[in-house]
Protein backbone atom coordinates (compact mmCIF):
# COMPACT_ATOMS: atom_id res chain seq x y z
CA UNK A 1 0.00 0.00 0.00
CA UNK A 2 1.51 3.55 -1.01
CA UNK A 3 0.78 6.33 1.87
CA UNK A 4 1.27 9.94 0.25
CA UNK A 5 0.80 12.81 2.92
CA UNK A 6 0.42 16.73 1.48
CA UNK A 7 0.58 19.82 3.69
CA UNK A 8 1.26 20.20 7.01
CA UNK A 9 0.20 16.27 7.49
CA UNK A 10 3.78 15.62 5.75
CA UNK A 11 4.98 18.35 7.61
CA UNK A 12 4.27 16.64 10.67
CA UNK A 13 5.02 13.11 9.95
CA UNK A 14 7.91 14.40 8.13
CA UNK A 15 7.61 12.57 4.98
CA UNK A 16 5.68 12.73 1.82
CA UNK A 17 4.99 9.27 1.12
CA UNK A 18 6.14 5.50 2.39
CA UNK A 19 5.49 2.09 1.17
CA UNK A 20 3.15 0.05 4.18
CA UNK A 21 1.85 -3.27 4.82
CA UNK A 22 -0.82 -2.90 7.50
CA UNK A 23 -2.00 -5.93 9.56
CA UNK A 24 -4.89 -7.59 7.77
CA UNK A 25 -7.42 -6.32 9.89
CA UNK A 26 -6.70 -2.63 8.36
CA UNK A 27 -9.55 -2.83 6.06
CA UNK A 28 -10.73 0.61 5.50
CA UNK A 29 -9.74 3.87 5.93
CA UNK A 30 -10.29 4.46 9.27
CA UNK A 31 -8.47 1.53 10.42
CA UNK A 32 -5.15 2.87 8.70
CA UNK A 33 -5.53 5.76 10.49
CA UNK A 34 -6.09 4.08 13.99
CA UNK A 35 -2.85 2.05 12.85
CA UNK A 36 -1.26 5.02 11.96
CA UNK A 37 -2.03 7.04 14.63
CA UNK A 38 -0.77 3.85 16.77
CA UNK A 39 2.55 4.05 15.66
CA UNK A 40 2.70 7.33 17.55
CA UNK A 41 5.10 10.61 17.29
CA UNK A 42 4.71 12.89 14.35
CA UNK A 43 1.71 10.11 13.28
CA UNK A 44 -0.36 11.02 16.17
CA UNK A 45 -0.13 14.27 15.81
CA UNK A 46 -0.61 14.94 12.36
CA UNK A 47 -4.17 12.59 12.44
CA UNK A 48 -5.33 12.90 15.86
CA UNK A 49 -7.82 15.43 14.21
CA UNK A 50 -9.90 13.32 12.20
CA UNK A 51 -12.13 16.96 11.26
CA UNK A 52 -8.80 17.88 9.82
CA UNK A 53 -7.84 15.21 7.49
CA UNK A 54 -9.17 14.46 4.03
CA UNK A 55 -8.75 11.11 2.41
CA UNK A 56 -8.74 10.23 -1.59
CA UNK A 57 -7.97 6.45 -1.99
CA UNK A 58 -6.50 5.62 -5.49
CA UNK A 59 -6.81 9.40 -6.20
CA UNK A 60 -10.56 9.59 -5.68
CA UNK A 61 -12.30 11.31 -2.21
CA UNK A 62 -13.07 9.30 0.02
CA UNK A 63 -14.49 9.10 3.66
CA UNK A 64 -13.49 7.20 6.67
CA UNK A 65 -15.46 4.25 6.09
CA UNK A 66 -13.93 3.80 2.69
CA UNK A 67 -12.51 0.18 1.99
CA UNK A 68 -9.25 -0.09 1.06
CA UNK A 69 -6.99 -3.08 -0.26
CA UNK A 70 -3.11 -4.08 -0.47
CA UNK A 71 -2.55 -2.17 -3.55
CA UNK A 72 -3.80 0.78 -3.09
CA UNK A 73 -2.85 3.89 -2.91
CA UNK A 74 -3.50 6.44 0.17
CA UNK A 75 -3.70 10.22 0.06
CA UNK A 76 -3.78 12.34 3.65
CA UNK A 77 -4.18 15.67 3.46
CA UNK A 78 -5.73 18.83 5.35
CA UNK A 79 -8.64 20.82 3.84
CA UNK A 80 -7.76 23.05 0.89
CA UNK A 81 -8.89 26.27 1.02
CA UNK A 82 -8.63 28.89 -2.48
CA UNK A 83 -9.56 31.63 -4.23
Amino acid sequence: MQLLYFGWVRTRIGKGGEEIEPPDSVTDVRALIDWLQSRGGGYAEALGDLTAIRVAVNQEMAELDAGIARGDEIALFPPMTGG
